[in-house]
């Protein structure tokens, strides 16, 4: 199946998709010799990436980049693509598992403290029921040596998993779903970060009123302004500045859309 075009922000791709075709394209297994790939991404992600070589090959690479947040659908309507819509990582995920109960899909799921991932996973059998969940696996926070990571990628392969959700947090998911994706062949892996918090219940999610204004930092702000402060108040003021002149220089037809990213 062809994977949606995508356009260039920052030197970040993003992919001009929608929930229906992201869910089409999950209902379709993956061919060839990796794992179908996905990252939803907002404004933390695209600044983040400016900074870190790494995570921005990663998201060149990952097949779907999806715009989570409002800011980066805004900028994407800005640059051509005059429906876009936001497919935020929660959302999505809250539609695909019901979604999935009459397709065969089996769901694996990685990441989050092991009382979070124990009560994503009862919520998700309230959301879904029916739903076929093979396996799950709460890592530690410190970096798996290899041996380790090795033996968890067995496990994922013999549970038979089709889906595999990974909620480890903005960018060690995205790394990760990025290094093993030729080590799962036939397998779509879903780089959700805080939807595992959201639908467990540990994370209080933004009303609908404050994500469609764009302005859910401020709501998880507020809920956590200790760790976020530096994020925000250096971060989305930065955003806007290049935006603002990336927008400039696609005016006058000197932007560059960077790499993986078709303008």
């Amino acid at each position: 199946m062809t994977l949606p075009h995508r356009v260039g922000l920052l030197g970040v791709p993003l992919s001009a998709t929608s929930y229906a075709e992201v869910l089409d394209l999950l209902d379709v297994p993956p061919t060839g010799d990796r794992a179908r790939t996905l990252a939803f991404c907002n404004v933390h992600s695209v600044m983040t990436a400016r900074k870190d070589p790494e995570l921005r090959r990663a998201l060149a690479d990952i097949d779907v980049t999806t715009t989570d947040g409002m800011p980066l659908v805004w900028a994407l309507r800005r640059l051509g693509v005059p429906e876009q819509q936001r497919v935020y990582g929660p959302d999505l995920m809250e539609m695909a598992l019901p979604h999935s109960v009459d397709r065969g899909w089996r769901h694996y799921f990685y990441g989050a403290a092991p009382e979070t991932l124990e009560a994503l996973l009862s919520r998700v059998e309230a959301m879904a029921p029916g739903i076929e969940i093979v396996g799950s696996h709460s890592p530690p926070y410190r970096t798996l040596t290899a041996d380790e990571e090795a033996e968890r990628l067995e496990e994922i392969r013999r549970s038979g998993a089709t889906h595999v959700w990974v909620g480890l947090g903005m960018p060690k998911q995205e790394l990760f779903v990025h290094r093993v994706a030729d080590r799962l062949p036939g397998m779509s892996l879903l780089a959700v970060g805080a939807a595992f918090d959201m639908h467990a219940g540990t994370v209080s999610q933004a009303p609908d009123w404050i994500q469609d204004r764009g302005l859910e930092w401020a709501y998880r702000w507020a809920q956590e302004p200790r760790r976020l402060t530096s994020r925000y108040m250096v971060n989305n003021p930065l955003f806007l500045l290049l935006l603002g002149r990336e927008l400039l220089l696609d005016r006058i037809g000197t932007r560059t859309v960077g790499p993986g990213a078709a303008g």
